[in-house]
């Protein structure tokens, strides 16, 4: 059995992305910096980490260009981490998670939240992938083939 201990290199852009955003400590750092957490004991409050994997896993984010630090909006000399746009692109990541989970959770009535419109209070529709010329799609409707090699340009 070979032990991997990092995806960097690899070739699969799932393998990639799990570098970055791959563990449940990450993923929901990023989901409270969503809803607008920024300092580092509001993410030790919020979700109840020790200091050590919290700082560890903040490092990884800035690392890793989710998360970047900035001066607290305060004033105060603390710091605060502030998701990139990179961060932010996670958002359909963490809806679609979420939207599996409330599909095939045992016990969806224990989800305590909706996912709504803040404009109109409406619940947020199920995301859909969907063909350039917009055809629902599913699994047996798509396959991967190799990228183009890039061209070369002459002298």
């Amino acid at each position: 059995m070979v032990k991997r201990t990092s995806f960097e290199g690899d070739a699969c852009p799932i393998a990639r992305s799990l570098e970055a955003i791959g563990d449940w400590w990450s993923l929901l750092i990023i989901r409270e910096a969503l809803f607008g957490v920024r300092r580092f004991g509001e993410f030790q409050s919020k979700l109840g980490m020790a200091r050590n994997i919290l700082s560890a896993r903040l490092r990884s984010l800035v690392d890793h260009g989710i998360l970047e630090t900035a001066p607290a909006s305060d004033g105060s000399a603390y710091q605060e981490y502030v998701l990139t746009p990179k961060g932010r692109g996670t958002f359909p990541i963490l809806v679609a998670l979420r939207q599996w989970s409330e599909t095939f959770d045992e016990r969806p009535e224990e989800i305590a939240t909706v996912l709504v419109d803040r404009e109109k209070g409406r619940p947020v529709k199920k995301l859909e992938m969907r063909a350039e010329d917009g055809r629902l799609l599913t699994p047996a409707d798509t396959m991967l083939k190799p990228r183009p090699a890039p061209r070369r340009r002459s002298a």
